[in-house]
């Protein structure tokens, strides 16, 4: 058996780390006055004094554990393996008054014994010893011993050391309270370090958008002002082994003292977190004060759409959300698209470091990224992507007016159809609107409606007249979509086809055989996905785009219901406008998916924006809270198989506003619309409420020709007196 020399000796050490930041340990070693620095996977070894274990322990930012090699044995079964561990003199180490527990990794090329076994076989030869010699034997403790053995078995060798930190290092202990998933701290110092923080780094500002628990603001705190993170640990595993040099720990930890004393009189930036969950907030809030940082970090309840730049330039830095189902990582992707879109849009010239879970959504913010390190949380692989975000202009996208020729048909459709290209591109370009209508059946013998969405046009042809032959109709209406790319000189991968028959409740909203594709178009200062393949209607009403608009300016300061939600674009308005609060009701899980991605997209969370899937007349009766202001689009006929039952809106109008109204705060304002062009209100609801038709001024400049596209009321409270 190969053993250490004693102590004032050089020992063999070893620093157990993360996957993918073996580099920054070595670095650090290095800096100790050691010798023979090497890498491996996830551990760094290296020669020195008992004093460079010590350094390791306290002021290593990434590393987890820093063991002192004391044996090396042969170890071919159970029994040499007992053996190997009796033969060490254990009270140079210990005494039967001493706790102490025993870890053991047992690598693959290693012989077949499980990794609990061989700690078990481990114990027994240090108590067998003790006990033979001393007529006693130390306890077991694997919650925090006095001394904590380490066993490391690979193909036909054992390694025995002592783990001079005794718990891992990561436990800085400064953390009382965790998000739902909070990155261990040596992580989150190696996220911060490879995105560019360092105690020489200068730079005016370090924001987290989405802060969580706040490790990764405590963590660069400590590496800007050089604090050692070992300096809050109340325990090591060095305080408890026999060999333990109190006055050289105590040098080491006066001159720790001395490094952060120097680093708070250094200019600092401004390190601010943000989260839009209240309880993370409070949580990180917790965290800071126990580090000591209250002066250094402030944490702020906001979401990402709210995100401005304070300063000229400085570093975003945040470890984002990941999704675990497929449905979760759609919502996801949409969110870092929503995060790049800010930072492009006001963060210029500043540097970005996310670390995300999931490397396959990678391209989805739609930066360049310069760097892209791989760490692993765990066993999880993961990325830490790092740019400098460069705004570059987006050239804006505007349609140009084409001439049809060789017609031999269809000549009063192509000026038509100019006609209003004209009239309306014009309105378009003057209002700052991307998604309108250009035709809407103007001519009988042309039954379609004509969308322009950003650079895509959707057709919608609908059932033509009994008196029409199928043949003919056919024929009409590939002439139309001849017209429309040569009117509009459109790619045909950008024109979109549906065919609309009438439908009855469920089949409007059913998915059909398409791609999936999700496409991002504008409406003011917010931003929706719109799908042209899957179903019949593409997750925009477009005609209620002045609905919305109305939303958004009463929305500031409000709580806002949205009741039959669908894909949550009023909720996206309303969130933008300044809500308090939303709340998002539907019954079908794949609109209100929708509606998740819709607001992740516009940079707003589900925290104070709730989606919740509920019948909702159920939800009504169910529901104790007050809205100041709520939207109430109900389709026209609906049922649900599961409980067998059938909405029906001209006959269930006074139970739906009722219970509605009852949750309307007093002074606040209902919006009501239906689509159901043969609706008539029920005249008991006038004599219950305030109620004023306002249709006229919800229906768009693009929808002119068809003023009964749907109806609108508002509704309010009776006052008293």
């Amino acid at each position: 058996m190969e053993t250490t020399k004693t102590k004032g000796q050089t020992y063999t050490f070893a620093a157990i780390c993360g996957r993918g930041a073996e580099s920054l340990v070595a670095a650090e070693i290095a800096a100790f006055a050691v010798s023979d620095v090497s890498e491996g996977k996830g551990v760094v070894n290296w020669q020195g004094e008992l004093e460079s274990g010590y350094r390791a322990c306290l002021f290593s930012r990434f590393s987890s554990r820093i063991l002192l090699e004391i044996a090396s044995f042969p170890v071919t079964d159970e029994e040499s393996l007992y053996r190997g561990a009796g033969s060490i003199d254990w009270s140079l180490h210990f005494t039967e008054d001493s706790t102490f527990a025993v870890d053991c990794t047992v690598a693959r090329d290693a012989m077949a014994i499980h990794s609990g076994f061989a700690a078990l076989r481990t114990k027994d030869a240090i108590v067998d010893q003790f006990r033979e010699r001393r007529g006693t034997r130390p306890s077991v403790n694997t919650d925090r011993p006095d001394v904590r053995v380490n066993v490391l078995i690979m193909k036909e060798k054992g390694l025995v050391a002592i783990d001079l930190s005794g718990e891992s290092l990561h436990r800085r202990g400064y953390r009382v309270s965790g998000s739902k998933a909070p990155l261990k701290e040596s992580l989150a110092a190696t996220i911060c370090s490879l995105a560019g923080l360092s105690e020489a780094a200068v730079i005016p500002a370090l924001i987290d958008p989405m802060c969580g628990s706040g490790t990764l603001l405590i963590e660069a705190a400590l590496m800007i002002g050089d604090s050692a993170p070992g300096l809050s640990r109340k325990y090591f595993g060095f305080m408890g082994w026999k060999q333990h040099d109190a006055s050289k720990w105590n040098r080491v930890v006066e001159e720790a003292l001395e490094r952060e004393e120097r680093g708070n009189r250094r200019e600092w930036p401004a390190i601010i977190g943000y989260d839009s969950d209240p309880g993370s907030v409070k949580a990180a809030r917790k965290n800071i004060t126990r580090a000591g940082l209250d002066n250094r970090i402030r944490v702020e309840k906001a979401e990402c759409a709210t995100l401005t730049a304070s300063y000229e330039t400085g570093l975003i830095l945040s470890n984002l959300p990941f999704g675990e189902r497929l449905m979760e990582q759609e919502e996801v992707a949409r969110l870092y698209s929503g995060l790049g879109r800010i930072l492009r849009e006001k963060f210029n010239g500043w540097k970005v470091g996310v670390f995300i879970s999931n490397p396959e959504l990678t391209d989805s913010f739609g930066l360049q990224w310069q760097e892209r390190y791989r760490l692993f949380n765990g066993a999880l692989q993961c990325r830490l992507l790092t740019t400098t975000v460069d705004s570059k202009p987006v050239s804006e996208f505007s349609w140009n007016i084409g001439e049809v020729t060789d017609l031999d048909q269809g000549v009063e459709f192509a000026n038509r159809l100019k006609k209003n290209l004209k009239k309306i591109l014009k309105w378009a370009r003057k209002e700052n609107v991307h998604c309108f209508r250009v035709y809407d059946k103007d001519l009988p013998d042309y039954n379609v409606s004509i969308d322009l969405y950003e650079k895509y046009v959707h057709v919608q042809e609908y059932a033509p007249p009994a008196s029409i032959e199928e043949k003919v109709a056919a024929e009409r209406f590939r002439l139309v979509l001849k017209i429309v790319r040569e009117t509009l000189s459109v790619r045909s991968d950008r024109v979109f086809i549906k065919t609309r028959q009438r439908q009855r409740g469920k089949k409007q909203y059913q998915k059909s055989a398409g791609s999936g594709k999700m496409i991002e178009v504008r409406e003011g200062h917010c931003r929706y996905l719109v799908n042209f393949t899957d179903y019949l209607d593409t997750g925009l009403f477009l005609d209620h785009r002045p609905v919305r608009l109305r939303v958004h300016e009463e929305a500031k300061e409000k709580r806002f219901l949205n009741l039959f939600g669908y894909t949550g674009t009023a909720t996206v308005q309303a969130a933008a406008g300044g809500a308090l609060s939303t709340m998002t009701v539907d019954l079908s899980e794949r609109y209100l998916h929708w509606a998740r991605m819709n607001l992740f997209l516009n940079g707003y969370d589900t925290v104070a924006n709730k989606v919740e899937r509920a019948d909702c007349l159920e939800w009504l009766k169910d529901c104790r809270d007050k809205f100041d202001l709520i939207f109430l689009d109900p389709p026209t006929f609906s049922n649900t198989k599961k409980e067998k039952r059938v909405f029906d809106v001209q006959r269930d109008q006074i139970r739906l506003l009722t219970l509605a109204m009852q949750r309307l705060e007093q002074g606040g304002l209902l919006i009501f619309s239906t689509n159901f062009r043969r609706f008539k209100p029920d005249e008991k609801l006038f004599q219950k409420f305030m109620v004023k038709e306002i249709t006229d001024s919800t229906i768009p400049f693009d929808y002119a020709r068809n003023k009964k596209i749907h109806r609108c009321w508002e509704f309010r409270h009776l006052v008293d007196g």
